[in-house]
């Protein structure tokens, strides 16, 4: 499926999503989206469901080299396949890059759809006192996506996120991971993954989050680690419809220095 495909399609479910989503079966859990921050939830949508997680997401690096400004619009797609199980599509969307020579002053600008990937997430274990609710999240990002915005071949990644729901309405998030990357030369290389989240009930509707995480874990040849501190709140506007904002900070040179995200996640 072509990502412009794709994005129109997300975009259809979105509005049947609207439509619907005060019809939820009122014993039905609240929605639990992946979004925002970098750690997922353990969390699954349950069988027959559809949930749409949307947004828009502004980032700024700035090298010594090049400044760069990034604007896509980052979606997930997860139908419920069964209690446990659900399939997931994936994109950043469409993206927008300006890129400028801070000494030269040169300035350039890419557009285009970023690839999707595909993917699955099984919860295989619920809390149970100290023990954490666990899930394995499995997917493939294939070259999908515009030339100039294009990987390189298929980069699978697999990540264990883990959960604790605590009292007085504080959760932890924790998920480790590997994902995988081709070089120039074509040669595969493995990084890590880490996030850990806290966060808070503030009240039946406000929830705030801070989080702490290594997007990447790599050696110096394969583009060396990121690390970054975010945070932000939802706000559940209804049993199936959340919206979230967030913000990120990066905490070495090799990560976007500063990002903004806004989204909304919708459920049927």
């Amino acid at each position: 499926m072509r990502t412009s495909t794709l994005l129109h399609s997300l975009l259809c479910a979105s509005l049947g999503l609207l439509a619907t989503a005060a019809h939820a079966d009122p014993d039905d859990d609240p929605i639990s989206p992946d979004r925002p921050g970098f750690a997922e939830t353990s969390d699954v949508v349950g069988k027959g469901r559809i949930q749409l997680e949307a947004g828009l997401q502004w980032d700024r690096k700035r090298g010594d080299d090049l400044h760069e400004r990034e604007f896509s619009t980052p979606a997930l797609l997860r139908f419920g396949l069964a209690p446990a199980v659900e399939l997931r599509l994936e994109t950043d969307g469409r993206d927008i890059v300006h890129d400028s020579d801070p000494a030269s002053g040169e300035r350039s600008t890419t557009v285009g759809y970023a690839d999707t990937a595909l993917g699955f997430k099984w919860r295989f274990a619920d809390q149970q006192g100290r023990r954490p609710s666990l899930a394995l999240l499995g997917e493939v990002e294939l070259p999908s996506g515009s030339r100039a915005l294009r990987g390189r071949g298929a980069r699978p990644a697999l990540y264990l996120p883990a959960g604790w729901e605590l009292d007085k309405g504080w959760s932890v998030q924790f998920m480790p991971g590997v994902a995988t990357e081709n070089d120039e030369r074509g040669a595969r290389y493995r990084y890590g993954f880490l996030a850990l989240t806290l966060g808070k009930e503030l009240n039946e509707r406000w929830q705030g989050f801070v989080e702490v995480a290594a997007p990447q874990i790599a050696s110096g040849e394969h583009g060396g680690s990121q690390a970054a501190v975010d945070g932000g709140f939802t706000y559940r506007l209804a049993k199936d419809c959340q919206f979230d904002l967030s913000l990120v900070r990066g905490l070495n040179h090799r990560t976007p220095d500063f990002s903004v995200g806004f989204g909304v996640s919708l459920r049927r």
